[in-house]
């Protein structure tokens, strides 16, 4: 923590802007804590500068200070410019002790910092973005981020007909977490008209233990502590509240999850539709990673016929493709993404808002705009997301239910198979082709003429000796054969390690 404090010290030198350094490890166990380094305009930190971070965490303490000086000299900082750091952290116990030791390291180079205390990790994102564009992106202050995000929020639902009772209910699992405390401070800003319950809000239980937006999403269960009633509007925030999935239970019980796939499908639509109100032809295009359900795809090429690119798994490659785009769509399965619009369509929008002609077109800008507003296109943001689905559903008048029927997911499954090394696995295609080990790609794709409307993928996890496998059919009981088998491929030829995997039971 302390040598990224010494690090964060540098890039800010280097790039002559303010960095932010956020302590947290977002839907990790409440045990584990982590560091992430925030850039400029509020992206994710530089791949190159990724590379120093990794060596610099990792060298004996008697190099540190040549890992320094050779970023310095790579990099030509200038040790004489000002430095300036945000630092934020979440509610972990061992965080506000960890966030001192990344202060200590910006005090001993001698950078100015700002310490916000909890924040969640997009609020963080948000103030780096506002500072580094002088304030055009907004207040780099929590009062600033509420004041944003729920003035646009009111001027985008004061059009949306009040049907039934007016209100809106929404319960909110926070992972107990900090998105319950910022949430409860941006409460009283938001219209009555929107009524949020906030549950697992860290007060008796751990972060993350047996809720939030990961665990719902892998368990396919609602989370600990949120009591569901048939067709009520439930979502999770994830433990530093940069991802959000919807979910209800039907009439008969059955759990429906909507995850990042349908929430960029929603958001799509509605860009559209505003798009063809407004009357401008901008570039739109939505982007996926692999793990993205097969008929989520579909459904946005063919049906909306909006664009779809498929890119490899990770934030960093998701945001970076949808800077192409006028309006760029990105969102993870796991409910991490936003909305990047391009400046020059900002600016359009904006202008047309003020300047426009036709009343109708002018009015539909209006809106365009307050839409544009209510994202932080920083980051994936849970709090900022779910403003903007809920004022969607509003809009458009839609249920729960209605959004989720949108269309169908494909059955499929996921399963992890232990390998002794593996590197051993190599993709290409955006991950959804094994180029290496030899035989391993003709034998999955024999598999996958076994089934209708399949498809499947293996990829090596970031982090542990295992290979993920992905897979996707018609039924769940041939996703479950499928992924079966394309594991016991890669057992076979990729080096498994124990026991063969076993049928999914």
């Amino acid at each position: 923590m302390y040598r990224m404090g010494l690090l964060a010290v540098l890039r800010s030198k280097q790039t002559k802007s303010t960095i932010g350094v956020m302590v947290t490890a977002s839907h990790n166990p409440e045990e584990d804590n982590g560091v992430k380094l925030v850039d400029p305009l509020g992206e994710m930190l530089n791949p190159s500068w990724e590379e120093y971070a990794t060596h610099l965490a990792n060298a004996e303490e008697h190099e540190v200070q040549s890992v320094l000086a050779e970023i310095c000299q790579k990099e030509a900082v200038n040790l004489h410019q000002q430095a300036s750091v945000f630092v934020g952290r979440d509610t972990r116990p061992s965080s506000e002790k960890l966030s001192q030791s990344v202060i200590d390291g910006i005090s001993a180079l001698q950078g100015q910092y700002h310490d916000y205390g909890l924040l969640t990790t997009p609020q963080l994102h948000y103030m780096v973005c506002c500072q580094n564009t002088q304030g055009r992106y907004g207040k780099a202050t929590l009062e600033g981020y509420y004041n944003k995000l729920s003035k646009a929020f009111v001027e985008l639902t004061k059009q949306a007909s009040n049907s039934g009772d007016g209100q809106r209910c929404l319960k909110v699992d926070c992972a107990n977490g900090i998105g319950a405390l910022k949430l409860k401070e941006m409460e009283h800003n938001l219209p009555q008209q929107l009524s949020i319950h906030i549950y697992n809000d860290g007060s008796k239980e751990k972060l993350n233990h047996l809720c939030g937006a990961d665990f719902v999403k892998v368990h396919q269960k609602p989370p600990l502590g949120l009591e569901m009633k048939p067709n009520e509007r439930c979502c999770s925030f994830d433990g530093d509240a940069d991802r959000i999935v919807y979910y209800y239970t039907d009439a008969a019980g059955h759990f429906h999850l909507i995850d990042g796939d349908k929430i960029a499908t929603l958001i799509s639509i509605f860009l559209k539709e505003s798009l063809v109100k407004v009357g401008q032809k901008l570039m739109m295009g939505v982007v996926q990673t692999a793990y993205a359900n097969g008929n989520s795809t579909r459904y946005l090429e063919e049906t909306m016929k909006v664009p779809v690119h498929c890119v490899k798994t990770g934030v960093k490659h998701l945001h970076h493709k949808a800077q192409e785009f006028d309006i760029g769509v990105y969102f993870e399965a796991n409910g991490h993404g936003t909305v990047l619009f391009s400046k020059a369509a900002e600016e359009k929008i904006r202008h047309l808002a003020k300047e426009g002609k036709d009343n109708q077109k002018r009015e539909a800008a209006k809106m365009f705009e307050n839409t544009i507003d209510l994202i932080n296109q920083t980051v994936g943001d849970a709090i900022s997301d779910m403003l903007v689905i809920e004022a969607i559903l509003a809009l458009k008048g839609l249920t729960v239910q209605e959004w989720d029927a949108i269309y169908t997911d494909l059955p499929n499954r996921q399963l992890k198979v232990k390998v002794a090394d593996r590197r051993v696995i190599d993709t290409a295609d955006a991950e959804r082709r094994a180029i290496s080990p030899p035989g391993l790609q003709e034998k999955i794709d024999d598999l996958v003429k076994k089934y209708r409307l399949s498809r499947s993928f293996v990829r090596p996890s970031g982090t542990e000796d295992v290979v993920r496998v992905y897979a996707e059919a018609d039924t769940q009981e041939n996703a479950d054969a499928l992924a079966h088998e394309v594991s016991l491929a890669v057992y076979q030829l990729a080096g498994g390690g124990g026991g063969p995997p076993q049928p999914v039971s």
